[in-house]
């Protein structure tokens, strides 16, 4: 081949390479993104492969920044709804309860001989108390050997408790708390109650203080018949007197902080009647035929009766009291107290203990004849937090805690496995919760044009939703413990409450994006660039949203589940602003509408609605807690109008499906609306003694009451050989002249 020919190949071969290698594919990795109001700049990595002769090849790393002239705009999807997951079950979950018919459990009559307790033959020697059948009624509650779970008991033992709550004073009737956890429910009888339903064949509140009742034939009236000789622990008699002085000077009267008003004796904005027929016998009357929801109106708290003899003298209507001391006219120290209950406080020491010994003017039996209680003695030791019952309890030192703090589940579990534990635990179903209330007064507690502001936005479903996708509920409840134990919950009816039906959840998921998006919706806007949103108009303009938040210190979950909520708050650009408050003065502030959010444990209303049908509506002064009337009439919002027409049709209907119906139709409005934010949902556990006898099958701390309430402790005993000691054997109260 000529040199020409040779050189005319190699040039050609050259330019099929250079055209080879311009033609190739390039790879262009972009490797950041940063978004500007007008522009773009995209790092761009072009990789280029040479191919040179004998078929080496070199890779050849070209790096070029691009500019794109482009607007880039990031859309952000409000998340809708999602179906709300089922529950999963627990183990050592409570056993079925066994149900009874009412007259297994108990009756009222006269037995031929009664019996007390041995020590006691003294004190009536000496004349320190008449004989037992005399303090007893004509026709005393007989406890039933059918109805008990162990049997007839023995007398003697105390049970060791815990209370977290500060006793303010002895005056219940006007909204003084004894320490709560116990003490309350002790002190005080009604009418009627509904603690041992859980193990009742019929769902309808069982005879107390009145020992039976019977409507007229067209319904409107209700006569009860109480019960005849029975005694206050002071040993005064105890007549409809008392009823009626319950009844116009608390209960009726608007200066009184009972636990029920005028407007929870209402139906349909007409009043319910009560009037004495005899000294033990009164009647009810009422503007519809057949309410059978009122009689859980009748039942513990909402119509326990106070003596007439102690609290009349005291009362502002007859006497220079004024009503705030009125309310504190009996103070903690005071002692004993007199009541009804099956113990009677003789010892405190604030902050520290209270002793309650038996009442020996109860009036109750068993079929033996002999007075109850059969157990001598009560002790509370008093703290700050509701986790010291737990501990009190695995230290040995308490028989008894609701497992309702679930940072202690664990520790509790595997105490209770230990040999030597002295006390068990048992699994209700899922009734314990924990929301975020957000005050929905327009009026009431609104003291400056921030208050006003601020309730016009938390009366703003857009924002108490957008507050409800902020929350990471299940992260919150495994940062509590970790496990099956907690799950998220968005408020409403109970899953474990008979009339709920999951498929009525509207169930907002958490998106802190939706929720910032919201909040967009409404206005609110970071101007100042420090991570709080601020308000953009009106009198608020410029300044940063801010909120404060409390949770009662004695209910441990309360106070981490709020802890838990500042920063997912902050996330969004709401500044939480937190501080753990005594119980005494949460309730003050709810009463006085002078709260902004609050966290607390879950009450009763959405586990057995009909039971406290009243506090699932504005429809009385008092409830719901974070929308009460003042002395301006309530602002009602249009879903409110909605749920209070379901409730009034509700705690009317006699049919069980119906208002099943009518539940899920409330639930569904209720969640739709975000009206209460739920955030965590679990089981209570039951922890009791093992030495207690008659404990009821299937009790649960937490149902129709709570659990000193629901197990009918004055049937509990201890064998003689597992007894404890005392701290104040053989004494009972006793009352100067």
């Amino acid at each position: 081949m000529s040199t020409k020919r040779m050189m005319t190949l190699l040039s050609m071969l050259a330019v099929l390479a250079l055209l080879t290698t311009q033609c190739a594919p390039q790879t262009v990795v972009v490797k950041e993104t940063v978004e500007v109001p007008k522009e773009v700049k995209e790092t761009v990595v072009v990789k280029e492969t040479v191919v040179v002769e004998k078929q080496v090849k070199e890779t050849v790393v070209v790096k070029e920044t691009v500019v794109v002239e482009k607007e880039v705009k990031e859309t952000v999807e409000i998340v809708g709804a999602i179906p709300y997951a089922e529950g999963v079950p627990m183990a050592g979950a409570a056993g079925e309860a066994q149900r009874f018919a009412l007259d297994e459990v108990m009756t009222y009559k006269t037995l031929p001989e009664y019996h007390q307790a041995a020590w006691m033959d003294a004190l009536v020697s000496n004349g320190t108390l008449p004989p037992v059948e005399e303090r007893l009624p004509k026709e005393p509650q007989v406890m039933l050997a059918s109805g008990m779970s162990t049997g007839i008991g023995q007398y003697g033992g105390v049970w060791r408790d815990f209370s977290a709550c500060p006793t303010e004073g002895w005056n219940l009737g006007a909204g003084q708390t004894q320490g709560w956890f116990g003490i309350n429910i002790i002190y005080e009888e009604a009418l009627l109650i509904v603690g041992p339903l859980f193990r009742a064949e019929k769902v309808e509140p069982w005879p107390n203080l009145a020992k039976s009742f019977e409507w007229s034939d067209d319904g409107y009236e209700l006569t009860m018949h109480l019960i005849e000789g029975a005694k206050w622990s002071d040993g005064y008699p105890f007549t409809a007197d008392d009823v009626m002085f319950t009844w116009e000077h608390l209960i009726l009267d608007p200066n009184v902080n009972s636990a029920t008003s005028r407007t929870t004796w209402q139906i349909g904005g007409q009043d319910v009647n009560l009037e004495k027929l005899d000294n033990y016998t009164i009647k009810f009357t009422f503007p519809v035929p057949f309410p059978v929801q009122m009689l859980f109106n009748m039942t513990e708290y909402n119509f326990a009766v106070w003596p007439q003899h102690i609290w009349e003298p005291l009362h502002p209507a007859f006497s220079d009291n004024d009503y705030i001391a009125f309310e504190k006219a009996w103070p903690a120290d005071k002692l004993p107290n007199v009541g009804m209950g099956p113990w009677i406080a003789v010892e405190y020491k604030t902050d520290e203990i209270m002793v309650l010994r038996r009442n020996p003017y109860y009036w109750k039996v068993d079929e033996q004849g002999n007075q109850l209680p059969y157990l001598d003695e009560v002790v509370f030791e008093k703290g700050s937090t509701g986790v010291g019952r737990t501990l009190s309890t695995l230290a040995g030192s308490g028989d008894h805690s609701n497992l309702e703090n679930p940072s202690t589940f664990n520790e509790t579990l595997k105490r209770a496995a230990e040999p030597d534990a002295h006390f068990f635990v048992t699994w209700g179903p899922e009734m314990l919760t924990f929301s975020l209330h957000i005050n929905q007064s327009a009026t009431l507690g609104v003291e400056n044009e921030r208050d006003a502001t601020l309730r016009e936005l938390f009366r703003n479903v857009t924002f108490r939703r957008a507050v409800s996708q902020a929350i990471d509920r299940d992260g919150i409840g495994q940062a509590i413990i970790r496990g099956p134990f907690l799950r998220g919950w968005p408020g409403g009816l109970y899953p474990g409450a008979a009339e709920y039906d999951r498929a009525s959840v509207v169930y907002y998921p958490y998106s802190p994006d939706t929720s910032r998006k919201l909040l967009a919706e409404l206005g609110f806007e970071d101007t100042d660039g420090n991570g709080i949103v601020n308000w953009t108009e009106g009198p608020l303009a410029g300044e940063d949203l801010v909120i404060a938040l409390t949770a009662n210190e004695d209910q441990a979950e309360s106070v981490s589940t709020a802890e838990a909520l500042v920063p997912l708050m902050g996330d969004v650009g709401i500044q939480v602003n937190f501080r753990p408050l005594k119980p005494t003065v949460v309730g003050d502030n709810e009463q006085a509408g002078t709260w902004e959010w609050n966290v607390s444990r879950g009450g009763q209303a959405f586990a057995v609605p009909f039971t406290y049908a009243t506090s699932l509506a504005p429809i009385t002064k008092e409830s719901p807690s974070w929308h009460r009337e003042g002395e301006d009439p309530r602002q009602l919002q249009p879903f409110e109008e909605e749920l209070v027409r379901i409730v009034e049709e509700f705690r009317l209907e006699p049919d069980a499906g119906k208002r099943n119906e009518l539940m899920f139709e409330y639930n569904r409005i209720f969640t739709e609306n975000v009206y209460d934010v739920g955030v965590i949902l679990g089981r209570y556990g039951l922890a009791l003694a093992k030495r207690f006898n008659n404990i009821p099958t299937g009790s649960t701390p937490f149902f129709y009451h709570w659990t000193w309430a629901n197990v009918s402790p004055e049937q509990f005993w201890v064998a003689p050989e597992n007894q404890l000691p005392e701290i104040r054997p053989n004494d009972v109260p006793i009352y100067a002249p």
